[in-house]
């Protein structure tokens, strides 16, 4: 049983918290705060917020030119001296390390100089290749100029032969005319004798006459085949001439041609010598390696004297002394239609102390002020798309501290909408408002 005796009653009545809770005045200071709750939050949920896509990022340099490089060698070799360290300031053209040759083919001290003696043992053989294919021009030409001539003297000969035939060809006929009046006169005289007209001495005068017409003949018979072997032998020889100065003009251009042979193989080979001695000095130039550009040397990744590098390797980075600032950032797929080249953006760089209101971003302290500069049409390996945002011109200059490789948080603004909104908007897991901005409109030509 419980124990209910009297002296354990406790007397409600007297309690004031229970008075003060009971009484009228207190609920209605209760209803009071919650409507001035809700009002306060309706207006929050009303007040304007700006959507954005933050992203962390990394500050890089807008050109390639101003990235960080490393410093190669384009020769093999030996380390003979360092003339920097880890820090040093360097101007274009600085001697950043001095090597030495390692390859045997290159051991010669006066290498050049040999291989331009080379090169000039060469030319003067072009020379002479040269000079020999000038004379043969000569020689050719001399021997065209004598085959004409001689071409012309042997056929005038062979004309005054064949002037000569037609002579001896008219005497020819000539005496056989002469012959057959002769016979003709001695067979009258003889007819005449007979009938005893004439004497015998007369006939044999005639006779006499008839003989030496017919040895007359024969003479001219002679000559005449005589001058048609000399036109045979003047043609013969008219071939003769032409063959023979066609091999020497043949010849000659022979020994043209094959100067000509030799001194193109002359000239391959002065061209390689030149080459070579244009490579060897080149060459003699890379022992020392120079800074490319102004810079900071950050890092020397060779050390030690008498190590060899082999030809290509990295000696050192350099960071160029004149760069211009971006800051890279990346975004989800989601988020990519909403960002266009020329968008705000709101920065907080590493070590560089910020209040970050990413809604509100005129309440922001400490963050500094970009535009997107380009935006890439390809995602990454991890289907991230790549965002380039540079200083905005129109506001304060980012800090002159900051250094390439420092990190970021960026804020990409986009459209003010009411709080309430963009709360219901992450609830729901909706992507940000997406619009496009009113393009100018032309004013239309009258």
């Amino acid at each position: 049983m419980l124990n209910l005796s009297p002296q354990n009653n406790i007397e409600l009545v007297n309690q004031a918290s229970l008075q003060q809770v009971e009484s009228k005045k207190t609920t209605k200071k209760l209803k009071r705060t919650v409507y001035v709750l809700l009002i306060l939050l309706i207006v929050i949920m009303l007040l304007p917020w700006t959507q954005n896509i933050p992203s962390g990022g990394k500050i890089s340099t807008l050109r390639p030119e101003q990235k960080p490089q490393t410093i190669n060698t384009v020769i093999s070799g030996k380390i003979e001296k360092w003339f920097v360290k880890d820090g040093d300031i360097v101007k274009k053209g600085d001697t950043i390390l001095f090597i030495s040759e390692v390859k045997d083919d290159y051991f010669d001290p006066i290498l050049v100089g040999r291989t331009e003696q080379q090169l000039k043992s060469k030319e003067m053989s072009v020379m002479s290749y040269s000079d020999k294919i000038r004379s043969l021009d000569v020689r050719v030409d001399a021997l065209l100029d004598q085959s004409r001539l001689k071409l012309q003297q042997t056929k005038l000969k062979l004309n005054q032969t064949q002037l000569k035939y037609k002579t001896d060809s008219i005497e020819y006929h000539t005496a056989e005319l002469n012959l057959k009046i002769a016979e003709d006169q001695y067979n009258r005289f003889e007819k005449l004798v007979k009938a005893g007209f004439k004497s015998q001495t007369e006939l044999e005068t005639r006779k006499l006459t008839l003989q030496r017409t017919q040895a007359n003949v024969i003479a001219t018979q002679q000559k005449l085949l005589q001058s048609r072997n000399d036109i045979l032998d003047a043609r013969v020889e008219y071939s003769a001439v032409i063959s023979k100065f066609r091999d020497e003009v043949s010849k000659a251009e022979s020994d043209k041609f094959t100067a000509l042979s030799s001194m193109y193989e002359a000239e391959v080979d002065v061209t390689k010598l030149q080459g070579k001695v244009a490579s060897y000095s080149i060459r003699n130039g890379m022992y020392y390696v120079l800074a490319p550009q102004d810079g900071v040397v950050t890092k020397v990744l060779s050390s030690g004297i008498g190590e060899t590098i082999k030809e290509g390797a990295a000696i050192a980075t350099i960071m160029p002394s004149i760069y211009d600032l971006v800051v890279e950032i990346y975004i989800n797929p989601v988020d990519l239609p909403l960002v266009k080249k020329g968008d705000k953006a709101r920065l907080q760089f590493d070590g560089w102390p910020a209040i970050v209101f990413s809604g509100w971003p005129n309440a922001n302290y400490g963050t500094f002020d970009g535009e997107v500069f380009a935006i890439d049409n390809f995602a990454d390996d991890q289907g991230r798309f790549r965002v380039l945002i540079a200083p905005d011109k129109k506001s304060k200059p980012w800090p002159k501290a900051l250094r390439v490789g420092g990190g970021t948080n960026s804020i990409i603004l986009l459209n003010n909408v009411p709080i309430g909104y963009e709360l219901w908007r992450l609830t729901n897991g909706f992507p940000p408002q997406f619009y496009k901005p009113k393009e100018p409109i032309e004013n239309p030509k009258k």
